[in-house]
């Protein structure tokens, strides 16, 4: 199995950035697919960014240009820098990392904790 550990988040004025970690252990091999999921106040959880192992990307509208996702496939870790946040990029954001060989795969794979960004306004 994987265990996935995000973190990086805070309380941030808006135009402000942040960088957001996912540290992956345990069978790590079997993960091909990374996202960062987020889900806001009142709202529904929506993918944000999406990365594969050759590095292949896709963001929400709503914030290309503005995030980029990134993995270190030799550390296990992804990432997503945010840049000239908004209000409403206030959410919980998790990631999630998924693959044909996880065990977890009919489940959606495996999820982190979860990490608080709030942007002021």
């Amino acid at each position: 199995q994987v265990h996935l550990v995000d973190s990086g988040g805070g309380l941030v004025q808006a135009g402000a950035s942040l960088r957001l970690s996912c540290a992956a252990s345990g069978e790590t091999k079997c993960i091909s697919v990374m996202h960062w999921f987020r889900q806001g106040p009142g709202k529904e959880r929506e993918t944000v960014a999406t990365i594969t192992k050759d590095g292949r990307t896709n963001y929400a509208d709503s914030v290309k240009g503005r995030f980029t996702i990134s993995r270190d496939n030799a550390e296990n870790t992804l990432y997503l820098q945010m840049d000239s946040l908004k209000p409403e990029d206030t959410a919980v954001y998790t990631c999630n990392a998924d693959g044909p060989r996880c065990i977890a795969t009919i489940y959606g794979g495996y999820w982190g904790q979860g990490t608080q960004v709030t942007v002021s306004s």
